[in-house]
């Protein structure tokens, strides 16, 4: 690997989505992962869509990775696990907490053999207090911190229709945060000399992470602006093509109603008894968004309206697609876009990398790995021999997927 992050040797317990996009991160920054898998494997990989038998959701966080499968309930396990550890910068996870300490690999055990380890534990509710032990999944996460109150339209009103967003906000930003403190650990430890373990909560990264905190924790003074949150006040309209967009800025707030009345070159609304106050055009919403939608059909075409939309300082944004964007120029320009290996002679399309480095080339993600595809090879890596390693696999304590065995058998 290259990139600002070679050298670094991670260790991943984790599965499905806040501690593998963690590890992805890293992954993508230059470090090499080696992923440890149970059995039954990561769930993701049950994950539909497939191609060429692997799950896209499984592809998307894990290419690129190292993988050996290993089965912590047998002896022998717990030394072969904690050896790969000895050798490791990071240890990230994402099991419920306590777990990893039933099987006597916690981070007291490695950090005694490995005093520079930096371990990340990523739970719904962190490692301590009265919810520890509760299971936690996005969805759950999502609705105990208000934020699928919140998606259900503007502030304060009513659950008329509950649902929950379709993206994992928590594990993502979750994923992320752990990211950021796993980086910071190497920092603190280029300083101090030891590692340190890091606990990472999704419920207190999503409150962490919202920019309207303030709102609920009771900090707003009701006067004459209506306590609008922010995006849920951006106007949808119809572009004169009959393109679907939305606008960044409300056209009720007083801050920002100007640049509407700008960008129309109509002054006199600002003085029209409808629009007058921030009330007044909550009150008469719909006739301010009617004036504005007339005036958008107006245009020639949607590029024209961004442009005297850009004068005005207001930011819009067509409904595209990710499918839509992934074939713009923008993302060729980018590279937001990219084509891994699917194991069967064609390619997986996943997102890129978020990042450009002026020093550092950041190299493509590889292939996602079959589960213990790499276990002789890792093994080895760590000093066993190929007797040791045989022995292990007898044991039962290595295993990987049958159609890996079927692929070596067919190859031999």
């Amino acid at each position: 690997m290259s990139g600002p992050l070679k050298g670094i040797r991670v260790v991943d317990f984790s599965r499905v989505l806040a501690g593998p996009l963690c590890t992805r991160m890293l992954h993508e920054l230059g470090a090499e992962i080696i992923k440890i898998e149970p059995p039954r494997g990561d769930i993701s990989r049950y994950a539909a869509p497939y191609k060429a038998g692997m799950s896209g959701y499984y592809a998307q966080q894990n290419a690129g990775k190292r993988n050996i499968s290993i089965d912590l309930n047998v002896p022998g396990a717990r030394e072969l696990a904690l050896q790969l550890c000895d050798g490791a910068d990071i240890v990230v996870e994402n099991f419920r907490a306590g777990t990893l300490k039933a099987f006597d690999i916690d981070y007291e055990v490695m950090s005694a053999r490995n005093p520079g380890l930096i371990y990340v534990a990523i739970t719904g509710y962190g490692q301590g207090g009265p919810w520890r032990g509760r299971m936690a999944y996005a969805p759950t996460v999502q609705a105990e911190v208000g934020l699928t109150r919140h998606s259900l339209g503007h502030y304060g009103e009513a659950l008329t229709e509950p649902r929950t967003d379709s993206l994992s906000h928590a594990d993502v930003y979750a994923g992320l945060q752990a990211t950021i403190a796993a980086l910071a650990g190497l920092q603190g430890r280029a300083t101090s000399g030891v590692g340190q373990y890091v606990d990472v909560s999704m419920a207190a990264t999503l409150m962490s992470i919202n920019e309207r905190a303030h709102v609920d924790l009771g900090n707003l003074e009701l006067g004459a602006e209506p306590a609008i949150l922010g995006a849920t006040d951006c106007p949808f309209f119809v572009g004169p093509g009959g393109e679907p967009f939305l606008t960044a800025i409300s056209m009720v707030q007083s801050l920002t109603f100007p640049f509407y009345v700008q960008a129309m070159r109509r002054p006199d609304l600002m003085t029209d008894p409808r629009f007058s106050t921030a009330a007044d055009r909550a009150a008469n919403r719909k006739e301010l968004h009617a004036i504005i939608q007339a005036w958008i059909y107006t245009f020639r075409d949607i590029r024209d309206l961004d442009a005297q939309f850009d004068e005005a300082k207001i930011a819009m944004g067509e409904l595209r697609t990710l499918g839509d964007l992934a074939n713009s120029e923008w993302a060729e320009y980018w590279g937001a876009v990219q084509e891994i290996p699917d194991r069967a002679g064609g390619t997986y399309r996943i997102s890129g990398s978020p990042w450009r480095f002026s020093r550092d080339e950041l190299e493509p993600s590889g292939s996602p790995a079959l589960r213990g595809e790499h276990n002789r090879e890792i093994c080895k890596g760590i000093g066993l021999s190929d007797q040791q390693i045989d022995r292990l696999i007898e044991a039962k304590v290595l295993l990987s997927d049958p159609q890996l065995q079927s692929t070596q058998t067919r190859a031999a």
